[in-house]
């Protein structure tokens, strides 16, 4: 009979474990969740600031302001219309980009000092 109580005692114990470390279902999804909090802080939202200054640049480009593409050719703004700019990227030649197309801006101001 002894060898029976020791058998059944290692087999069942007393008070059984909670299992979760006192957290419930929640202590699964925290890790999940400070991950995805570290990666909108690191890449999603410095990403959408760029977004949204590059597009302020884009929509303040003026005639007489030089620009590059997104292509690398280098000019300067000619006409302004809605969406679409006329660069001046040689003497007397005159390309029509939409303003998407433009990745950077300098006015003549930094151009003439420089």
């Amino acid at each position: 009979m002894k060898l029976q109580e020791i058998i059944l005692a290692q087999a069942v114990p007393e008070s059984a474990p909670d299992g979760g470390g006192g957290f419930g279902g929640i202590g699964f999804f925290l890790p999940l969740i400070a991950l995805f909090l570290l990666m909108y802080a690191i890449i999603i939202r410095p990403q959408q600031r760029q977004q949204k200054e590059h597009q302020k640049m884009v929509a303040a480009v003026q005639r007489g302001d030089s620009v590059v593409t997104n292509g690398g050719i280098h000019g300067k703004v000619t006409g302004v219309a809605d969406d679409v700019l006329t660069v001046e990227i040689a003497e007397r030649v005159r390309v029509k980009l939409n303003r998407s197309a433009v990745a950077s801006r300098t006015s003549l101001e930094k151009e003439a000092s420089s």
